[in-house]
């Protein structure tokens, strides 16, 4: 089974599609493999799974963690959900842009965000389930967000009112972020994948 990976308008923020067999049965699909990622310069270990379920309109994000660096490699299992990620890297010269798309078990890709960026998505159908791959644990001494509605960034939301937690409603913006030392902890590489 071969994977396959789509550049993105970000460097480093990477769609990876993995190939699927059907039949009468059903599917079946390698989501990762070691191989294949080394071969394609993504990241060969992740250290941590994660699953949420959230009704529709949920939004969840945008989160990061600078200790241990944090990257993502989110996918969809279960209704249809539009991820994203916004590059928070100082010097880079897509600070402030993002990557949005619609991810589904049918369409099956994988969108790879390193550390450096902060990663959400929302809820499109009436319930969606997301696994995320992280390459570090979780530390909730070094975690933090971006505000989901940051007019800096200006993601263009395909649900208008979200149901949020107060921690995501009163996140950060950008530009708040940036003064903080810890956002030193990112830095731009001019090496794209």
């Amino acid at each position: 089974m071969e994977l396959t990976t789509k550049r993105t308008s970000i460097d480093d923020v990477v769609i990876v599609i993995p190939e699927i067999f059907r039949d009468e049965r059903g599917f079946f699909t390698e989501v990762y493999r070691q191989d294949q990622f080394k071969n394609l310069g993504l990241p060969e270990v992740f250290v941590q799974l994660n699953q949420s379920g959230s009704i529709k309109g949920v939004l969840r994000g945008l989160h990061f963690q600078w200790d241990p660096p944090m990257g993502k490699l989110m996918r969809v299992t279960r209704g249809n959900a539009f991820l994203v990620a916004v590059d928070i890297r100082k010097g880079s010269p897509t600070l402030g842009k993002w990557f949005g798309t619609e991810a589904s078990p049918e369409n099956e890709i994988q969108v790879w965000a390193p550390a450096g960026f902060a990663r959400g998505f929302c809820v499109l159908s009436d319930y969606a389930e997301v696994q995320y791959l992280c390459t570090g644990v979780y530390s909730n001494k070094c975690e933090s967000g971006i505000r989901w509605n940051d007019p800096e960034v200006g993601i263009d939301w395909p649900i208008k009112n979200p149901t949020l937690t107060q921690k995501d409603q009163s996140a950060q913006t950008l530009t708040e972020w940036l003064k903080r030392p810890e956002s030193n902890s990112f830095s731009y590489s001019k090496k794209r994948l």
